[in-house]
């Protein structure tokens, strides 16, 4: 491809992007269902102006490793403590149930493979913390009992997710499950885990001494992206999927993350709202690129929309996406109208959805319908589940007053 042309798409993957993420925020609904429906109005699904390539690919792979690390350094780890058990009961049955469900039906009722099916459940564990943030705080919900309940249910998902991810991305590569290679992933990646947040907290106050003594403008999101980027290169290089790199980052540089076993290092607030105001600008640049490549992935003219198979599955799915995440909360001691409200908030896959279905076609996991039938649910539970919940409260706000 000509130079000029390559420039031409990513200048029209961007002003697309922005354009259909403002009528999206019109709407009303979550800004990345617009930056899909850009990918897919550019590719090959409806106008054909754009496929996908390598440079395109690669700055994807980039906005999806900086958006992990968004989500890594908006999550505060004390939220586990304050909701307690009682988070920790949703997450898990909001992480176990979608994806036996998943795998189950995927298997059994539809005779896909076991690591077609095991992607498909792992796809249903996410929940999206960033929509789910969203929604409660604009409902003024997200310091109320509910709320931290689904924030830290939300916590502990992504960490959950992270390993499940890992594992997955073994399996993708190796395409066969072994049992050895899966007990070294999960020991390289906890080991991972452990140890990068310790090296990037050490590192913390050296950028924050450098950046006030520097003439210089940029140095904090310069090394600040260099220092992601390294974290994703050792996280594949331990065979963990890159972004791991950035979410572990992202949570060292978070506003609560400590040094086990001492405080030489104590949180600073005002250095990490300096790092989320530097870094968002780059962010904001780079992650609509991910989901604009998402929507050109996904060719929807070669689903045969006339077959039974699309419609059995996508309806399948979504019924177990929205019940297996509406489950958890029944379990714990809570009102009727907290449990309901606190199910309806974990439905949303949005972003971390998509990074599962996305790394299941990237490794030629999913087939076209498959992968369109994943991607049409998670759209559903991302623009729905906003909607609903506000309905919800509206209905029921007498109910909430507390």
């Amino acid at each position: 491809m000509e130079t000029h042309q390559l420039l031409i798409q990513i200048a029209l993957i961007l002003l697309a992007a922005r354009l259909c993420a403002e009528v999206a925020s019109w709407l009303k609904i979550p800004t990345i269902i617009g930056e899909l429906s850009a990918g897919i109005i550019l590719g090959p699904s409806l106008l054909g102006f754009i496929t996908p390539n390598e440079v395109i690919g690669l700055l994807a792979e980039i906005g999806i490793i900086l958006l992990l690390f968004e989500v890594g350094l908006e999550t505060e780890l004390n939220r586990l403590l304050k909701a307690g058990p009682r988070a920790a009961i949703v997450a898990i049955v909001g992480f176990i149930l979608p994806l036996v469900l998943g795998f189950t039906v995927s298997y059994i009722i539809f005779e896909l493979s076991v690591l077609v099916s095991l992607f498909i459940g792992g796809t249903l564990t996410a929940t999206s913390i960033g929509i789910t943030v969203r929604i409660l705080s604009d409902l003024g919900r997200h310091n109320k009992t509910e709320g931290q309940i689904v924030l830290g249910a939300a916590v502990i998902d992504d960490l959950l997710g992270v390993f499940l991810l890992a594992v997955l991305y073994e399996f993708s590569h190796s395409n066969k499950i072994d049992i050895v290679n899966l007990g070294s992933v999960v020991l390289y990646v906890t080991a991972f885990f452990l140890l990068a947040p310790i090296a990037a907290k050490l590192l913390s106050p050296l950028i924050k001494r450098y950046s006030e003594t520097s003439d210089i403008p940029g140095l904090i999101p310069i090394i600040l992206v260099a220092l992601v980027l390294f974290f994703a290169a050792i996280a594949h290089k331990v065979g963990a999927p890159h972004l791991l790199g950035g979410f572990v980052a992202g949570v060292a540089l978070s506003r609560r993350f400590f040094l086990p076993l001492g405080t030489l290092i104590a949180p600073d607030i005002n250095f990490t709202d300096k790092i989320q105001q530097s870094m968002r600008p780059i962010i904001q640049l780079f992650t609509p690129i991910f989901f604009v490549m998402v929507g050109l992935s996904l060719d929807l003219s070669l689903v045969d929309w006339a077959s039974s198979f699309i419609w059995l599955f996508s309806l399948s799915i979504l019924a177990i996406a929205v019940l297996s995440k509406m489950a958890g909360p029944w379990l714990i001691s809570e009102s009727l109208h907290n449990r309901i409200a606190i199910g309806i908030a974990m439905v949303p896959r949005g972003e971390v959805g998509l990074i599962f279905a996305e790394l299941g076609r990237s490794a030629g996991i999913f087939e076209p319908d498959i992968y369109a039938g994943l991607v049409l649910v998670i759209a559903y539970t991302t623009i729905a589940s906003p909607i609903w919940i506000k309905l919800y409260y509206k209905r029921y706000h007498a109910k909430f007053i507390s």
